[in-house]
């Protein structure tokens, strides 16, 4: 079952749409289905992270730490807040740092993918290059980081609950969530 916890359906204005939520939300999967339905390019800020810095996510957090890597996060995703009709899937943590969250709630309209712990644990697990998930507990990791960030994403004006089932059913909410 899906929910959009929105009053009203807003509806887009073009502007760069940006979908933020934990690791294993299915803000990339969701983000490149969604671009395909609107006809609009879809970008997956990590992978441009990685490709400006020549090297891997977990590469940048082993070489420099969190910090730089979330500086260099900050400065990408500015640069993809163009202005342009896109999609944009970002990593977990990007909307957490200030800036970067106030740039994508002036400038894009910014929806935030839930789901429950479950679900999550489910899907980060069928992938090994999550740093914050190294030698570590995803259920643990994913419950510690929803109590932290959960109170943040909450600030993105557009919120779309995910279940088990079909993504495109989460891109059906989302259509809806913004007028389309």
């Amino acid at each position: 079952m899906l929910q959009s916890h929105n009053p009203a359906p807003a509806s887009w204005d073009g502007q760069p749409i940006v979908l933020v939520g934990l690791m294993g939300v299915g803000k990339s999967t969701v983000g490149r289905r969604l671009a395909a339905r609107l006809r609009v390019p879809f970008v997956d800020a990590d992978h441009e992270i990685e490709a400006a810095a020549g090297m891997t996510i977990a590469d940048m957090f082993e070489k420099f730490g969190e910090a730089h890597f979330r500086d260099g996060e900050r400065r990408v995703i500015a640069r993809l807040v163009d202005g342009r009709p896109k999609v944009i899937a970002t990593g977990g943590g990007a909307f957490i740092n200030d800036e970067t969250r106030a740039l994508i709630l002036e400038q894009a309209t910014a929806i935030w993918l839930t789901a429950n712990t479950d679900v999550l644990v489910e899907r980060v697990r069928k992938r090994d290059t999550r740093p914050l998930l190294r030698g570590r507990d995803p259920r643990q990791v994913l419950a510690d980081l929803a109590a932290k960030r959960n109170p943040i994403y909450a600030l993105a004006p557009i919120h779309v609950s995910s279940h088990r089932g079909p993504h495109e059913a989460t891109v059906a909410a989302i259509l809806k969530a913004i007028g389309r």
